[in-house]
């Protein structure tokens, strides 16, 4: 598993609860390393182990935790530059759905060998779409979740999200399915987003 992975999980535990627990939950699981580097590979089962210590020392369902790691990379101040990059794929949330497929193909310009899931979006109504994730790593259907939520948070619409489960994935459309039913795309007011933030 790439450490840009294995370091969000880090950077969830330690800014959410803090540095304490999440020694503890490297001691929970033995894993080899306190302090994953963010451009190393590591073995799948240190990804496997972190994330099994940490939903049992915070007595949280492993789908439930995920979800939650997929809002933290987008909604807390230290990750404000994946909220950025996430932002740039559209003015609006159903333009934003849109720029997801080509999601994994921008961050492998940042990060040549990082392999996020497989995107492909399916329109099936006028407010009614499914994002089906494709991955040999099962889970990032429910961390995709917790991104869309927050996502639409920054943008102000309101959303129901629904996981349809793990599909087949040695089929052609194998993956985890998300259902995404846009109830209003202006619901609140979004989070200010400038796009020239930053450049001087």
């Amino acid at each position: 598993m790439h450490g840009l992975i294995n370091r969000a999980i880090q950077s969830f535990v330690t800014d959410t609860y803090g540095l304490e627990q999440w020694l503890a939950v490297v001691r929970e699981a033995e894993l080899e390393t306190a302090e994953f580097e963010s451009m190393l590979i590591y073995e799948d089962q240190q990804t496997r182990k972190a994330l099994t210590a940490t939903a049992k020392l915070l007595n949280r369902v492993e789908t439930d935790l995920l979800e939650d790691i997929g809002t933290y990379l987008v909604s807390h101040p230290h990750t404000e530059p994946l909220r950025r990059l996430l932002r740039f794929g559209g003015v609006t949330f159903v333009e934003f759905l849109y720029s997801l497929d080509e999601l994994p193909d921008r961050a492998r310009l940042a990060v040549s060998d990082l392999n996020l899931p497989h995107l492909e979006l399916q329109q099936q109504s006028a407010d009614r779409f499914s994002l089906i994730c494709t991955s040999k790593h099962a889970g990032w259907g429910h961390v995709m979740i917790g991104v869309l939520r927050a996502m639409a948070d920054d943008y102000g619409a309101l959303v129901f999200l629904e996981h349809q489960g793990g599909r087949d994935t040695d089929a052609k459309s194998g993956g985890e399915s998300i259902e995404i039913s846009l109830v209003e795309s202006a619901f609140a007011e979004g989070r200010h987003f400038d796009l020239g933030a930053g450049v001087s």
